[in-house]
């Protein structure tokens, strides 16, 4: 797998312009590190939308999904900074999911990053696995590096009582996410196998979007740091 773990935290927002100087800088200041350094993270990657909604996302690897169950991360949501607390208060139309790895194909990470959300019922998730682990296959276009797929885990997902977030309503849903060299390349991936002809058996997605990479962080450079 190229994704390290098997857990992962996935987090996006909109902030008001006012706000924002301040919350990237507690972002890259505090906010990251203090969130890898948990037991059981293993890294945190950011972005910030080319073409997407809500603006900011942020992704967190786990060595396994009950991590984002844990005590020591239990801890940590309720004993935020001041810095977090007034952060977080700021927060709009924010997403928080917690999810099982389930496809993970190619090797690395890319500057551009697509993700592709879908809202499987009961019955079709078996076939929607199996349709996935076919459109999952980035050697097949250039400029894709790997490809993944998120599987919600609605009883960890959501808000909490330190940090708020949206009504759940897909709590269930899944995740793919595209790694690529440049936008261009995940784009076209979106539209040749997500929301085209060849998306069949899938419907159309709850939504799509493209990121750009802003920063990544690994335990690793917390050590040496």
């Amino acid at each position: 797998m190229p994704l390290a773990g098997k857990g992962m935290l996935l987090t996006s927002m909109n902030i008001d312009a006012a706000d924002e100087a301040d919350f990237n800088r507690w972002y890259d200041r505090e906010h990251l590190e203090e969130r890898v350094a948990i037991d059981g993270f293993l890294e945190a990657r950011r972005y910030v939308a080319h073409a997407a909604n809500p603006k900011y996302l942020c992704l967190y690897s786990t060595a396994t999904l009950d991590v984002l169950g844990s005590p020591a991360y239990r801890a940590r949501l309720a004993s935020p900074t001041d810095w977090s607390r007034q952060s977080m208060a700021r927060f709009k139309d924010m997403l928080r999911v917690v999810a099982r790895i389930t496809v993970s194909n190619g090797s690395g990470r890319g500057a551009a990053l697509g993700v592709v959300r879908l809202r499987p019922t009961p019955d079709k998730a078996a076939p929607w696995r199996d349709a996935l682990h076919d459109k999952l296959v980035p050697a097949t276009r250039d400029g894709v590096i790997s490809m993944h797929l998120l599987e919600s885990e609605p009883e960890l997902s959501g808000a909490t009582a330190e940090i708020p977030a949206s009504r759940n309503d897909g709590a269930r849903d899944w995740f793919v996410l595209i790694d690529g060299t440049h936008v261009g390349a995940v784009s076209a991936v979106i539209a040749e196998r997500f929301t085209g002809p060849a998306a069949s058996p899938l419907p159309p997605p709850v939504s799509v979007g493209t990121y750009s990479l802003m920063w990544d962080l690994a335990k690793s450079d917390i050590a040496r740091g």
